[in-house]
């Protein structure tokens, strides 16, 4: 399989991410401009993510911050906020995983 390629629903959630940041952008009042300056990214950064493109994790975490969502972010990965992750809270977990 070609890595290029992203599966279909990687690149739905790609758009819907950027979507959802260029919302914020909107509700928060600013520009692209104003957002990548603050964010310390480039211009283009922010309006790859946006267009659902993607970017590196650190763009991604830098751009959530100047819009005040990174807890946020952050929060949504956590699996002890999903009902598998809590459901076995009290499982010691494995301290590796072979494949």
């Amino acid at each position: 399989m070609d890595e290029s390629i992203a599966p279909r629903p990687v690149i739905s959630g790609m758009h819907d991410l950027g979507e959802n940041l260029a919302t914020w952008r909107k509700l928060r009042r600013l520009t692209v401009f104003q957002l990548a300056d603050r964010a310390g990214v480039s211009v283009a950064t922010v309006s790859r993510m946006e267009a659902g493109k993607g970017c590196t994790v650190e763009s991604l975490f830098r751009i959530s911050r100047a819009l005040g969502i990174l807890k946020e972010m952050t929060e949504a990965s956590d699996p002890f906020n999903s009902d598998v992750g809590r459901l076995r809270a009290d499982n010691a977990l494995p301290q590796r995983v072979r494949n």
